[in-house]
C-alpha cells in the first residue's frame, strides 16, 4: 500500500514522477519559466506533486505545434483514419480504465465506486465521436442559376481549437473537445483546471502509444489568469469550448474578440427540479437528492433548488432530511464512499460560507452543514445539507454553490412553480417530477432552460447533448449540433 492507499502499480508510477510536465508537440515538457504548482488530493490534504504553471509563452508553443499539425500529416488523414484512432483510443481507454481513474479520484476526489459505474458513459461518448468521423457530409443544393451551374456545401474543420476542462470531471470532460477535434480533423490545446489535471495529462501522454500524430493534441497546464486567458485571446486560435463559470466565461468572450473565434460555452447553473403534489415520492426524494448531492454537488447542472408543492412540502424536507443522513461521505479510494470531498480549500470555503449565509438569512437548516472531521480532518469534507423554508431572494437561491447543498422552496400552483423556476439568471438544466403528462409538458415548455429531466435527473446521452440559455451559456455538448461547431460551411458554385 502506497501514502495514497491501495493502487495500482501503474499509478504509483506515474505519481512517483513528482514533477508533471505538459504536453506540446507530443513531448513532455516543463513550462518555460520553470514555475510549477502542488496540486494536492482533497481527500487527505497531501500534495500530490507538482504541475507545470505554463503562461502565454507556452500557450504560444502550444497553438504553434497545434497550427503545424493542423496544415501538416494530419490535414491527409481521411475519415476512416480518424475513426480508428479514436476506437484505438477507447480500447486504450479501457485498459489504463483503473489508472486513468485512480489518477482522477486522487486528484479531484471522485469516489472510485461512482467512477467505475461511468466507464460505460465515457466508452458511449469516445465511440460516439469515432462514429461521428465518418458523418461530416456536405450537400448538394437546388438553385436558379441555370442547369450548367452546380452548387453545394462543403463542411471543413475550423482549424485549432482551444479547450478549457474544469476541475470536477477532466478525465470525460477532456473528450467532449478532443473527440470532436479529432472526428472533424481539427488541432487542440486543451488547458485543464490547475485543481485537477492529471488524469488530462496521463490520457494524452497514453495516446501517443495508438499513434496520435505530434502536435494534434497539446496539453498546458497552469492557471485560468495566466494560461487559460493567453489560449482565450490568442490570434491563431480558431475556437474555444469553455465549460466553468459564468464570471470567467465573460472574460472567454471578450478574448475571442480578437480574431472573432467562435465559442461554445456551459456556464453557471441554479437549475429547479421541480415536485409535484402526485409525484412518485421514492423516486422524487433519492432523485432530487442525488440531482444535487452527485459528485458531490460539484456538476454545473445540479437542481440545487428544489421546488416542492405545498402540500407535500413537510413530508418531502423530511424523507429528503433522512435521505441526506444515510449518504456515505468518504475518501475518494475508499470502495465504500458515495460522496467525496470537496475539491480543495478554496472551494470548500466557499460552500461553508454560504452555509453560513444561509442560516442567517432564515433558512431553515434541516440537516448537515458541517465541515466533517474525525478520520477525515485532513481533507475537504462537509456533510450533505439540506435547507427548508427558502424563498427565492434568499442567497442560497439565487447564487451557484458548487456543493451539496439542497435548498427546498415551496410552491402552491403549477404558475407558481414555473414564474419562480424561471427567477434566475441561469438557464442550464430543469427537473420536474409528476405522473401527469400534461403538467409535465407544460413545464417543459416554459422553463427557460436549455436541458429539462421528467421524473429523472441527470441522465446523459452524447446522441441526444445538452447545452444552457441565458446566463448558462450557448452551445451543445452532444449531438450533430456539437459536431458542427468544430465544422464551418464553405458555400461552393461550379459553372461547368
Amino acid at each position: 500500500m502506497s501514502k495514497y492507499g491501495v493502487i495500482s502499480e501503474d499509478t504509483r508510477l506515474f505519481l512517483s514522477r513528482g514533477n508533471h510536465g505538459m504536453i506540446i508537440d507530443g513531448e513532455l515538457v516543463p513550462a518555460i519559466s520553470g514555475m510549477t504548482i502542488e496540486t494536492f488530493n482533497p481527500s487527505t490534504g497531501e500534495s500530490l506533486g507538482f504541475i507545470a504553471a505554463g503562461d502565454e509563452a507556452d500557450v504560444n508553443l502550444a497553438v504553434h505545434a497545434a497550427r503545424l499539425a493542423f496544415q501538416g500529416e494530419w490535414s491527409t488523414w481521411t475519415p476512416y483514419d480518424r475513426e480508428a484512432l479514436l476506437l484505438r483510443a477507447v480500447d486504450l481507454f479501457e485498459r489504463h480504465f483503473e489508472e486513468l481513474i485512480e489518477i482522477e479520484s486522487l486528484d479531484m476526489g471522485a469516489p472510485i465506486a461512482s467512477m467505475r459505474r461511468s466507464k460505460e458513459s465515457h466508452v458511449r461518448r469516445m465511440r460516439y465521436f469515432a462514429a461521428m468521423a465518418l458523418n461530416v457530409r456536405g450537400e448538394t443544393l437546388p438553385h436558379g442559376l441555370g442547369k450548367n451551374v452546380h452548387a453545394m456545401t462543403i463542411k471543413a474543420p475550423v482549424g485549432v481549437v482551444g479547450g478549457i476542462i474544469p476541475w470536477n470531471g477532466p478525465l470525460g470532460g477532456q473528450w467532449w473537445v478532443m473527440g470532436a477535434a479529432l472526428a472533424t480533423g481539427c488541432t487542440t490545446v486543451l488547458k485543464p483546471a490547475e485543481d485537477a489535471c492529471l488524469s488530462v495529462i496521463r490520457m494524452v501522454e497514453l495516446m501517443r502509444e495508438i499513434g496520435l500524430p505530434k502536435g494534434v493534441v497539446n496539453v498546458v497546464t497552469g492557471y485560468g489568469a495566466t494560461a487559460g486567458a493567453a489560449l482565450a485571446r490568442h490570434p491563431d486560435v480558431d475556437r474555444i469550448a469553455f465549460t466553468g463559470s459564468t464570471v470567467t466565461g465573460r472574460k472567454i468572450i471578450e478574448g475571442s474578440m480578437v480574431n472573432i473565434k467562435r465559442l461554445q460555452l456551459e456556464l453557471g447553473g441554479k437549475s429547479p427540479d421541480i415536485v409535484f403534489a402526485d409525484a412518485d415520492l421514492d423516486k422524487a426524494v433519492p432523485g432530487a437528492a442525488m440531482g444535487v448531492f452527485n459528485n458531490t454537488g460539484q456538476v454545473c447542472f445540479a437542481g440545487t433548488r428544489v421546488l416542492v408543492q405545498r402540500e407535500i412540502v413537510n413530508e418531502f424536507t423530511a424523507r429528503v432530511g433522512e435521505f441526506a443522513k444515510t449518504v456515505r461521505v468518504g475518501r475518494g479510494l475508499d470502495p465504500n464512499s458515495q460522496l467525496g470531498p470537496i475539491v480543495s480549500q478554496k472551494q470548500l470555503d466557499r460552500v461553508m460560507s454560504y452555509i453560513e449565509i444561509g442560516e442567517k438569512e432564515g433558512a431553515k437548516l434541516v440537516t448537515g452543514g458541517d465541515r466533517l472531521r474525525g478520520e477525515l480532518d485532513n481533507g475537504y469534507f462537509v456533510s450533505p445539507t439540506v435547507f427548508g423554508d427558502v424563498d427565492s431572494e434568499m442567497t442560497i437561491s439565487r447564487e451557484e454553490i458548487f456543493g451539496p447543498v439542497l435548498s427546498i422552496i415551496p410552491f402552491d400552483t403549477i404558475d407558481d412553480a414555473i414564474r419562480i423556476g424561471n427567477q434566475t439568471e441561469y438557464g442550464l438544466g430543469g427537473g420536474v417530477w409528476t405522473k401527469n403528462v400534461s403538467t409535465a409538458m407544460r413545464v417543459v415548455n416554459e422553463i427557460y432552460t436549455g436541458t429539462m429531466w421528467v421524473n429523472c435527473y441527470g441522465l446523459l446521452d452524447p446522441l441526444v447533448g445538452f447545452g444552457g440559455t441565458k446566463m448558462s451559456g450557448y452551445g451543445s455538448k452532444g449531438g450533430l449540433a456539437h459536431l458542427d461547431n468544430y465544422l464551418y460551411t464553405k458555400c461552393v458554385y461550379m459553372q461547368i
